[in-house]
């Protein structure tokens, strides 16, 4: 599983290289050469595209994502270890959701052969991400689900503006 979290996080870096290489390139053959790519902003769509798709299961993994835990966290630990698991299961049912229809619309734009306008490149084929960024937001919380049922975890683990602002304010307080 290593690989797979090294992945998303290469496929997000590179993503987000090509996205300001390409753009920059852009800039620079638009005010200095008075010429440029016509191709450019469609592939730096198709860039954020995959940074965003592989970018939700990262941001999954590594608990990124904000949540709103207050009362949660006024819970004792059966009773949010409970929440959690009905959090991440519902988590998981809007993540089949979006995953079936992604795949519809990826399957139908197949059917269709629609190209891009600019690249000679069918729709599905970068759409394809989308299926496969849920199929791996899927799996984070199918591993978050196991760390709750396993007694590991008793919390999904979400980003906490909060506390960190009130840790970081305690750190500057003089004793």
């Amino acid at each position: 599983m290593r690989f797979l979290d090294h992945l998303e996080e290469w496929i997000v870096a590179g993503m987000l290289a090509a996205m300001t290489a390409l753009t920059f390139l852009q800039v620079v053959m638009r005010y200095v050469f008075n010429s440029g790519f016509s191709w450019a902003l469609e592939l730096t769509t198709v860039f954020f595209a995959f940074m965003i798709f592989v970018g939700i299961s990262y941001g999954v993994r590594v608990g990124s994502h904000i949540g709103v835990d207050a009362l949660v966290k006024m819970l004792g630990h059966n009773a949010r270890r409970n929440v959690s698991i009905l959090a991440v299961l519902l988590c998981l049912l809007y993540v089949g959701f979006v995953l079936t229809g992604a795949s519809i619309y990826v399957l139908k734009m197949k059917e269709v052969g629609i190209e891009f306008e600019d690249m000679p490149i069918e729709r599905w084929q970068v759409l394809a991400v989308m299926p496969l960024g849920y199929l791996l937001t899927g799996w984070r919380f199918l591993q978050i689900l196991n760390g709750l049922i396993s007694g590991k975890t008793e919390t999904l683990t979400l980003a906490d503006e909060a506390a960190e602002a009130m840790r970081l304010k305690a750190e500057d307080t003089p004793s």
